[in-house]
């Protein structure tokens, strides 16, 4: 059982030649609108890879609500969390350039408006994992890690946007996935000198009793759980789109984890699962499906 408290937007995606710098216009030949957002991304991946999953969040009465929940829906997600604000659906802006890298600008909408009371009624299950991300009001995930704990359930956050999180909230983790820009930021945060992101990892680990991912892109990742340094490779893709590849990782992973796979299994399906994002555009739409998951663990790990 996965929980996912977090957004959920309508992404409006164009492809360009390269992304604009500051001040630059780049036009781009058209432009497409897709489910999205962290906690939305999140809570697909994790129900695509097989897991039990509600969505706790917020949206609003307009069009973009429906793109937001559709594809959410569409694959048994429970929704009956998500609350409807007189506030707009919050949008994600993305250019992804020839690449296959993208830029984004998120307009938070109602998401700044998502409470973690709708937690209080949960029937936690034995396992379940709260998953956590930084696009709704962090007093708000305190609370949603606060109510997780009190059931037994592990909480797992992914610092991303990147930025300095609250130490009540970082006392509240289970697991923390960062990317190597957001283990910096971690370390600037918790005073840690080290600069390399396996070390701190390592560190995070060892002071704080917390299992820490660092994803490095094509390099795959590292992780740091009771002392136990463990390195995931990624298997070679062609890369269309990025978007959404960490939110994959971190769906799937999360989903390994609570269905019962071994950490090192879990980190393995998760990197399988954010790998195959990267070969189709889009955010939601990229996200795989368990048995493209199994099939590329049991080609590329076993």
């Amino acid at each position: 059982m996965i929980v996912v408290f977090g957004s959920l937007n309508a992404d409006l995606v164009t492809r360009v030649g390269h992304i604009p710098a500051p001040g630059e216009t780049v036009i781009g030949p058209g432009y497409a609108v897709h489910p999205g957002g962290k906690g939305a991304n999140q809570a697909l991946a994790a129900a695509r890879a097989g897991a039990r999953v509600i969505m706790a969040g917020a949206v609003g009465h307009d069009g973009l609500a429906k793109a937001a929940l559709g594809l959410l829906s569409a694959e048994g997600v429970d929704l009956s969390l998500v609350a409807r604000l007189d506030e707009p659906t919050g949008a994600a802006f993305i250019t992804v350039d020839a690449a296959g890298e993208n830029a984004i600008v998120v307009a938070a909408g109602a998401n700044g408006h998502a409470r973690a009371e709708t937690l209080a009624g949960i029937a936690w299950e034995d396992g379940a994992i709260l998953l956590l991300q930084r696009e709704v009001p962090e007093a708000e995930c305190i609370a949603a890690a606060r109510i997780a704990k009190a059931h037994g359930a592990r909480v797992m956050l992914n610092l991303a946007p990147a930025g300095r999180p609250d130490p009540e909230l970082v006392a509240l983790l289970d697991i923390l996935v960062m990317n190597e820009h957001e283990a910096r930021v971690m370390a600037d945060a918790l005073g840690i000198a080290e600069g390399n992101p396996d070390a701190i990892a390592r560190v995070i680990d060892a002071r704080h009793g917390i299992a820490a991912i660092v994803t490095l892109g094509a390099e795959g990742l590292v992780a740091w759980t009771g002392g136990v340094r463990r390195a995931v490779p990624a298997p070679p893709v062609a890369v269309v789109d990025t978007t959404a590849a960490g939110d994959t990782f971190c769906g799937a992973f999360a989903a390994a984890l609570a269905g019962g796979y071994g950490f090192t299994g879990a980190l393995q399906r998760g990197v399988a699962a954010g790998s195959l994002a990267c070969t189709k555009a889009g955010a939601q739409p990229s996200i795989p499906d368990k048995a493209a998951i199994e099939a590329l663990v049991a080609g590329q790990f076993v």
